[in-house]
Parts: C-alpha cells; sequence; structure tokens
C-alpha cells in the first residue's frame, strides 16, 4: 500500500476513479461488502474520478462494488483508498442489499436477477447480452465476486465471457 501524506489531493487520469474502500465496521447490513468466499473488501464510495470515460453512473459519491484483485491501494487523508479503472466497477450499489446490485457493462448477478446493459461496440453502441433476467446459467470456476444478500441468498456478480452455457 502507497501512503501519501503531503499532499492534499488526488485527481485520478483517464478512465481511472478513487474509491474510499469500506472497512469491515462499515459493512452494509446485507453483507454486501464483505465476501463469502474471503474478506478483502470489494465495495466503497467514489470520491474522484478522471476525466476519460465512466462507467454507470459512477460520479463522487455512488457507492460502489469493484473486482476483488484490482487497483492500487493508497493510504490518504487517514483512509484506506484504492485507485482502479472504471471498467473494474462490477457495479453499483442503490440500496444495502446484495440482490438489489446495479451491474454494469458485460456482467450479470446471479441467481440471475439482473443483466447489465450490455458492452459496447467498436460506434460505441451497446450490443445486446445473450442471457436474460430469470436464466439458469453455468460459470466458470473462480469467476465473479460473492455476495450474501439480506434474503439469505448467495449471489455472484460476474462477467458475461465467464458464463459457459445456459440451462433450460
Amino acid at each position: 500500500m502507497i501512503t501519501i501524506n503531503k499532499y492534499t489531493d488526488i485527481k485520478p487520469l483517464g478512465d481511472r476513479v478513487l474509491v474510499k474502500i469500506k472497512t469491515a465496521e462499515e459493512k452494509m447490513d446485507g453483507g454486501i461488502l464483505v465476501p463469502t468466499a474471503q474478506t478483502k473488501p470489494q465495495g466503497g464510495e467514489v470520491v474522484a474520478t478522471g476525466e476519460g470515460k465512466i462507467v454507470g453512473k459512477s460520479k463522487i459519491g455512488t457507492q460502489i462494488v469493484y473486482s476483488k484483485y484490482t487497483g492500487t491501494e493508497v493510504e490518504f487523508n487517514g483512509s484506506k483508498h484504492l485507485i482502479l479503472k472504471d471498467d473494474d466497477i462490477v457495479g453499483i450499489l442503490e440500496s444495502d442489499d446484495a440482490k438489489e446490485l446495479k451491474p454494469l457493462n458485460d456482467r450479470v448477478l446471479i441467481k440471475v436477477i439482473a443483466v447489465g446493459p450490455g458492452p459496447l461496440d467498436e460506434e460505441g453502441n451497446r450490443k445486446p447480452l445473450s442471457l436474460a433476467s430469470g436464466s439458469i446459467v453455468m460459470y466458470s470456476n473462480y469467476a465473479g465476486n460473492e455476495f450474501k444478500g439480506k434474503d439469505g441468498y448467495d449471489y455472484i456478480a460476474l462477467r458475461v465471457s465467464d458464463v459457459m452455457a445456459v440451462l433450460s
């Protein structure tokens, strides 16, 4: 972890985002920020954005969930932060329940409850995803981010490319 003491501001560049990491004491009631499979935090609050493309509504104050092992950790103003690329943002969390996660780009929330808007093509248009809400799928081992919802179910947010098959 990099400690930044003598500076008063961090301005991410390009498509990077500065996120204040939620600590275990700050976890939400639904358990969304403490994954079931391990203890590394996966969520926080956007505190600064670069001037590049920003997915979803990743503006200051937005609560997000990010990929497990992404970005660079920095200690700044007495708190742990993470500088990461906007593509490493898994989804936006508008409540404290895992099943309310709004996946971004080509990610899905398994128990497939919600599907992201799809990846961009060369012209910047969204390509539709091959999954629909309610699909039963088989996905790659070790893929995605695991969460426990308030309803007691386990959820996984992952990329569509990690889905190997749709079962029926």
